[in-house]
């Protein structure tokens, strides 16, 4: 499983990044104000993230780069981070996939903000 330990993700909010489709990481805030920041083609994993940054859909996200989630805390937005990583470097494997740990206090509010972000968080289950 990824961790913040493993470079996936951060929460830095110091480093000035390019904006929009010129970055390489996209900042996921928290409803507690938490910024995670992660690789843009990790997040675009999600479906709703990716419509957000999309350029056609012209929504503020694409061109600032930050996506506020009001809904979500960040424990829970850390563990989407985690597996938006998961699923991005494990996508094309067939074979020698780790497992991904959920914690079952956790496994109804992960399962909602899968359906929010359209990460088909169940297929891996």
């Amino acid at each position: 499983m990824a961790t913040a330990e493993d470079n996936v993700f951060n929460t830095s909010t110091d480093e000035e990044k390019p904006s929009g489709a010129e970055s390489d990481t996209v900042r996921l805030v928290s409803a507690d104000g938490k910024v995670f920041t992660v690789k843009r083609e990790a997040a675009m994993c999600s479906g709703t993230i990716k419509n957000m940054l999309s350029s056609e859909a012209y929504f503020m996200e694409s061109t600032n780069n930050e996506i506020s989630f009001p809904e979500i805390k960040s424990e829970i937005l850390q563990q989407v981070c985690e597996y938006l990583e998961y699923k991005h470097k494990y996508s094309n494997h067939t074979e020698n996939i780790p497992e991904f740990h959920i914690d079952v206090e956790n496994a109804l509010e992960l399962l909602m903000a899968a359906d929010y972000l359209d990460s088909k968080w169940w297929w891996w289950w």
